[in-house]
């Protein structure tokens, strides 16, 4: 189906599934970080920062029942879980890592327009 072509009820929902899905803070961050590579649960904790233990691991599992991240098992002793990008999640970080830069070089952009706006419509 063609972008052009979202417009239907049925259509909006998928999107805005989706949407809230990848659209959360920690869902970006993990994506963005595993499209550096496969990376374990403490090595990708310690890359994000400021994520909690509990929200990290709910986080990949949704990922992973969404189809975004696989889990790699090794029998090693302690075991070893790796996380990694599926091809849906490589393609996901595309328009991730698009976004992430535009909202970098138009952060000041959007600062301004807000204390504009702010300053017309105070009191």
């Amino acid at each position: 189906m063609k972008p052009e072509h979202l417009h239907g009820t049925e259509d909006c929902r998928a999107v805005s599934q989706i949407l809230q899905r990848i659209g959360d803070k920690w869902s970006l961050l993990v994506v963005r970080r595993l499209g550096d590579g496969p990376m374990r649960f403490n090595e990708l904790r310690r890359a994000i920062g400021g994520i909690s233990q509990k929200m990290l691991t709910t986080t990949l599992r949704t990922l992973e029942r969404d189809g975004f991240v696989t889990r790699t098992i090794f029998a090693t002793v302690p075991p070893r879980v790796d996380y990694e990008l599926t091809d849906l999640g490589r393609e996901l970080e595309i328009p991730v890592k698009g976004l992430a830069e535009w909202a970098i070089v138009n952060s000041g952009r959007i600062n301004e327009a807000r204390r504009r706006f702010d300053g017309e419509n105070a009191a």
